[in-house]
């Protein structure tokens, strides 16, 4: 199914997304004449921008301990040191997520790899989020990976290879 996504603070910029691929770029009328009587229609409060790029997605997952919501009493809600606590690969791949979790909500798409520990690798592959270069500019045929900006440049939404995988209450 297509959609449209229509940043309602600029509309020229709208993107049509079929499956994980932009198909096309442009004024929200036009995309809607060629497209709206197929596509559903996400309208956004703020603007659309390709997805952010995490440098220091290494040492943010693989040094930190991102602790579980219900270990925040004797925690906090703030990533630790992982030395800080006993980490089993359980512990590991369930950190990876939580953290990997914190990016998206910050508009991230892409981060620098490798990563070294089997269980953090396998969240950031089951996540979708690229290991790689920042992500390109949203054109036809490129990769539906995306962050929709507030006007304070908070994260409203992020989109990965075409799916929704965040969006602010």
């Amino acid at each position: 199914m297509l959609t449209i996504h229509r940043p309602l603070a600029d509309d020229s910029r709208s993107v049509v997304v079929d499956g994980g691929r932009v198909l096309a770029v442009g004024p929200y009328a036009e995309l809607h004449a060629a497209h709206g009587d197929r596509a559903r229609v996400r309208e956004w409060d703020g603007t659309l921008e390709p997805g952010r790029y995490e440098p220091d997605a290494v040492r943010l997952l693989e040094t930190l301990y991102w602790p579980d919501p219900r270990e925040a009493d004797d925690l906090g809600a703030e990533p630790l040191p992982a030395a800080s606590v006993p980490m089993t690969d359980t512990r590991w791949g369930a950190s990876a997520r939580r953290g990997v979790q914190r990016m998206l909500g910050r508009g991230v798409t892409a981060v620098a790899g490798p990563f070294a520990r089997p269980p953090v690798r396998t969240a950031v592959q089951r996540s979708g989020v690229l290991v790689g270069p920042a992500p390109s500019a949203l054109a036809p045929d490129a990769r539906a990976d995306f962050t929709v900006l507030a006007v304070d440049g908070s994260c409203l939404a992020t989109v990965v290879g075409g799916r929704l995988v965040f969006r602010r209450a």
